[in-house]
């Protein structure tokens, strides 16, 4: 009796034991794992993500700069996806099988429940056909977006260019962005990005077992409208930057010009430049690893990350300095015999040219390195040697009033400060008290470690223009449709140059464009102020550079142009600069005394040779190798196949008709095979080459003169 209790106690405890687990499971599924909850949801409702159009780009004319183009992702839920005709999948998408599996074993990776991109960037036509046979595919949907579309092909290296957002970037977004999302990249796409991007949105869509949507879930209560991203409106003249585009071409360098009476940039050219319309669309990355690998580097950015010696350029704001400080005035007169003595060091006018006695204005005019070099060691010894170091810092303090050696904080990524050293990099060069005025001597006509960005330069020049304040350049004008203008832009921006010295100085500039060394460039009716700069660059041919603004009353643009490795300033840099400013002023280019045109300087092909270091051809020659390699073992997996298919037609042929002739070759080079009754020909001729002993060699540029 005893023992049935026990056992009827016994069978209880487990009864009780089993319900109280299958309880716990029950609770833990339904409150704590919320898996089941997402299979269920992802079964009955799904979410989706409503992207914004990215706001446009404008220039300063509202000429439409960058537009938007829709495409479509083809989004996957792994979990969801039913069997299907994988063939006739891959086919509508345009991958191969291989493909196909590499994406899905992605997609599971990433999450199996939750959604992923599974091919990118379906142009409106071929999602087309995709779509009449969606609903053969469950798990897979398309999610619609915005690619940039650019109608003149041109300021790639302003604009920059959106692509898909990195690891890192989704981290540094604190979960804004997912995987497949788009930003911006470079250029002002990235600096914009948080305007540019807009507000994403969310659909809540009911599907049923079948994979056909039902309907808004809640009647759309859930859902959120995409609020489409703000205008902008650049600063820069697109006429006047295609102008300058063209005029670079097949040369290496930059062009910048500002609005001096606003800081806006009206003209940013970067050269070698690239379409951005390459890197759009399923082709954006071959094309981005071409671009990566042209040794001209177009993804280089050079008005702001370029460094150049200014070169005479420079030699201006030294007599503006020099004026200042009270060390000369503007009839101060130097007897220049064609070299300026420094210690025991001899610096030579340019092609040794004596200028005789000259004053400021004509100092400039002529470009006499001797006359700067003069004002650089008043200035630099102004209180003795003993206290070289000291002086000097207080040259380049004043230097940097103007904007060297510092950036100007330019609304846009990656700018570069240049090189205006401190007295501290020559003590340790030569130690303390080592050195003097005469061993710096370079730096008083814009050479030696003096180093600046285009951007740097055309600020210069606005400066002059203003006679003594700069606004902070800036290629963005205006956001949004209340056109709303950053604080920071409207503020002066002082060099500490009393406006009374600034006239003599621009005397001297007009008088370089009138009858100095830029007259081959004058402008019939315009009067131009600027300063021609041949820029020594070590081991290479000299950079051209010119600096100017126009007109001299009321300036409307200040311009730097800078041509590397071309030689004078006045032969290159100067005349482009004449046509981009003529343009900007009139909207034409008349025909000069001079006889100089658009067109000669547009064809001129001036591209320095590329000269590979040892270990550029060693790396060059190893990826040939592999290149090879790779392209021998494909082709020979193609003439396997081949021959394969050869095989089985020659025994169908055969076996269908005894009349039939078959002839096959049993030599390396295989002969016409013939088939009477199929009237089948086919020359094979394919054969696997190997290579073991190869020379890159990149060509040369062709010899213009």
């Amino acid at each position: 009796m005893n023992s049935f209790f026990e056992r009827r106690y016994v069978i209880a405890g487990i009864f009780i034991t089993l319900l109280l687990i299958l309880l716990g499971r029950l609770f833990y599924i339904q409150v704590i794992d919320d898996r089941y909850f997402l299979y269920a949801q992802n079964n009955v409702v799904r979410r989706y993500v409503q992207y914004p159009a990215r706001g446009p780009i404008l220039d300063r004319t509202g000429k439409i700069m960058v537009q938007n183009e829709p495409i479509y992702d083809i989004m996957v839920v792994p979990k969801q996806v039913k069997p299907f005709d994988t063939v006739e999948f891959c086919k509508l998408l345009g991958i191969d099988k291989e493909g196909f599996d590499k994406r899905f074993a992605k997609a599971k990776v990433y999450s199996p429940i939750r959604a992923s991109v599974f091919e990118k960037q379906l142009t409106l036509q071929s999602y087309a056909a995709f779509q009449e046979r969606l609903s053969e595919f469950q798990g897979f949907y398309p999610v619609q977006r915005s690619v940039r579309s650019y109608p003149d092909s041109a300021a790639a290296q302003f604009l920059g260019y959106i692509g898909e957002v990195t690891d890192a970037i989704i981290k540094r977004s604190g979960g804004y962005y997912s995987p497949g999302d788009y930003v911006g990249i470079t250029g002002v796409e990235k600096s914009y990005e948080t305007i540019l991007r807009g507000q994403r949105g969310v659909r809540n869509l009911i599907y049923d077992s079948h994979n056909v949507p039902k309907g808004s879930y809640a009647n759309g209560a859930y859902d959120t409208a995409a609020v489409a991203g703000e205008r902008l409106i650049s600063s820069l003249d697109m006429k006047i930057q295609k102008l300058g585009e063209k005029l670079m071409q097949n040369k290496v360098g930059s062009i910048v010009a500002i609005e001096p009476s606003t800081g806006e940039i009206l003209c940013y050219v970067s050269s070698p430049t690239y379409d951005p319309n390459l890197l759009v669309g399923r082709e954006r990355g071959n094309n981005a690893a071409k671009l990566y690998k042209d040794p001209y580097k177009p993804f280089f950015t050079r008005p702001v990350q370029a460094y150049y010696p200014p070169g005479s350029s420079f030699k201006p704001l030294s007599a503006l300095i020099a004026m200042q400080e009270g060390v000369i005035t503007p009839q101060t007169i130097y007897h220049c015999p064609g070299y300026y003595q420094a210690g025991n060091r001899r610096i030579k006018c340019f092609q040794g040219e004596v200028h005789g006695n000259v004053d400021l204005a004509s100092a400039v005019a002529h470009s006499c390195n001797g006359y700067f070099d003069m004002v650089f060691e008043k200035l630099v010894n102004r209180r003795g040697p003993r206290y070289t170091d000291t002086s000097f810092n207080y040259w380049r303090n004043n230097v940097a009033k103007f904007g060297l050696g510092a950036k100007l904080g330019l609304d846009m990524p990656n700018e570069n400060r240049g090189n205006l050293p401190k007295a501290a990099y020559y003590d340790k060069m030569y130690g303390e008290g080592g050195w003097r005025s005469s061993t710096v001597i370079s730096l008083g006509i814009g050479q030696g470690e003096l180093l600046a960005t285009p951007l740097q330069l055309a600020n210069i020049e606005a400066t002059i223009a203003n006679h003594g304040y700069y606004y902070k350049p800036h290629l963005v004008k205006a956001i949004g449709d209340k056109k709303v203008i950053k604080h920071e832009y409207k503020v002066r921006n002082y060099v500490g140059v009393d406006s009374q010295y600034f006239e003599p100085v621009i005397n001297g500039m007009q008088s370089v464009v009138d009858y100095g060394t830029a007259k081959g460039s004058k402008i019939p009716g315009i009067i131009m102020c600027g300063k021609t700069g041949t820029a020594e660059v070590r081991n290479h041919k000299d950079n051209s550079v010119f600096v100017a603004f126009a007109p001299r009353d009321k300036p409307k643009i200040a311009i730097a142009v800078v041509v590397e490795n071309s030689g004078q300033g006045a032969t290159w840099a100067a005349p482009i600069a004449s046509f981009i400013v003529e343009q900007y002023l009139r909207g034409s280019i008349s025909k000069r005394p001079s006889g100089i045109s658009p067109e000669y300087y547009i064809d001129k092909n001036l591209l320095p040779e590329i000269v590979l270091k040892p270990a550029d051809k060693a790396k060059l020659r190893a990826d040939s190798a592999k290149k090879v390699k790779a392209d021998s073992i494909k082709k020979h997996k193609a003439d396997s196949l081949k021959q394969a298919s050869l095989k089985t037609a020659r025994n169908n042929v055969a076996k269908k008709s005894s009349s039939s002739e078959l002839r096959v070759s049993t030599e390396n080079q295989p002969e016409l095979v013939e088939t009477g009754a199929e009237g089948l020909s086919q020359l094979w001729f394919d054969r696997l080459t190997t290579t073991s002993d190869f020379t890159v060699v990149l060509p040369k540029r062709k010899d213009d003169e």
